[in-house]
């Protein structure tokens, strides 16, 4: 009899093992075995949607699978993010490309998000790096970071920066730039990006940040003034344009970055998987020289090392928001 119960335990131990244990490894053996959804938090055009589309591309060819990008913006990335976090299932099919400031500038400036960027989605891989570039209108006299940081130390509020809204990345950065420096200057806000460079090419600004390969033709062209890139380096595409750091604000360091995160729970085995593809892409040479063209550095890591990067940036950028009293709601 206690070989029989013995027996019978044993088998069933087999059978409930083998049913919990073989659909993971055959999953991440045909994974994708269907078209797989890549969700843009932003408008089609901007720089996370550039990206997604040369991401999407290179992962459909590999996988002989549609990978369709689908733009969601809204709510400064809110909506796009929410899809993913919350109205997603974690099998893999669907996946975002989000920016440092759809999961780290957002949850620290918003008080009333339905979702945890830590908590609710799982990192599969950083994708590229993106320095912003500082500019300055043609009637600002300052000519560089110097200039402007001892003209706005001299006369507080006098000089007017615009962004893209508030709590984006060109409105952060700025912040970070003044508290990092000691200065003071005066938000005038608008609604997205594009109106902020024309608002500065128009002279009713003073001094913005924005994407690098957007700004520098306007900055070449003798329609604006390039101070500094915001980077820990100089620009690849722009050698001749000194760091922030390195022309008057010691230790200010801002890149914005990308990276593809699946829904919280996607099994182990599908996002080591997609990393390694990921990687395999972001590293060969003809995607490389796509991603320089659009004024963007591919850079890869580890799922660990992106969601340690992820918590790190939410702790900086809680800092830097509770320092400048910023709250968008």
């Amino acid at each position: 009899m206690k070989l029989h119960l013995r027996g019978t335990f044993a088998l069933w131990m087999a059978l409930a093992v083998a049913a919990i244990v073989q659909p993971l490894p055959a999953a991440a053996a045909d994974y994708p075995t269907k078209p797989i959804r890549l969700v843009v938090p932003s408008a089609p055009g901007g720089g996370t949607d550039i990206i997604a589309r040369l991401i999407a591309q290179g992962l459909g060819d590999s996988w002989r699978q549609t990978v369709v990008v689908d733009n969601r913006g809204g709510a400064g990335g809110v909506a796009g993010v929410t899809i993913v976090a919350k109205q997603s299932a974690p099998d893999g099919y669907t996946m975002l490309l989000g920016s440092v400031g759809h999961l780290a500038f957002v949850p620290a400036v918003r008080t009333n998000l339905g979702y945890d960027p830590l908590k609710d989605l799982t990192p599969i891989s950083l994708a590229a790096v993106q320095p912003f570039l500082v500019a300055a209108s043609l009637a600002l006299p300052a000519t560089s970071m110097k200039d402007l940081v001892a003209q706005a130390k001299s006369r507080p509020d006098s000089i007017r920066y615009g962004s893209g809204g508030s709590g984006s990345a060109s409105h952060l950065g700025i912040e970070l730039l003044q508290l990092t420096a000691g200065i003071k200057m005066l938000h005038v806000p608008y609604k997205g990006s594009n109106p902020a460079l024309t608002a500065l090419m128009g002279g009713e600004i003073q001094i913005a940040l924005a994407g690098l390969a957007t700004v520098l033709p306007h900055a070449r062209g003798g329609r604006l003034k390039a101070l500094a890139v915001t980077g820990a380096k100089r620009a690849q595409i722009a050698p001749e344009v000194p760091t922030v750091a390195e022309s008057g604000v010691p230790g200010y360091a801002f890149d914005v970055w990308y990276g593809l995160v699946f829904p919280g729970g996607t099994p182990g085995t599908i996002v080591k998987k997609t990393n390694a593809e990921v990687v395999r892409l972001l590293q060969h040479p003809d995607v490389s020289k796509r991603f320089a063209t659009a004024g963007v550095e591919p850079q890869t890591n580890t799922p660990e090392a992106f969601g340690a990067l992820i918590a790190r940036e939410a702790t900086t950028w809680g800092q830097v928001v509770k320092a400048a009293n910023l709250r968008v709601e």
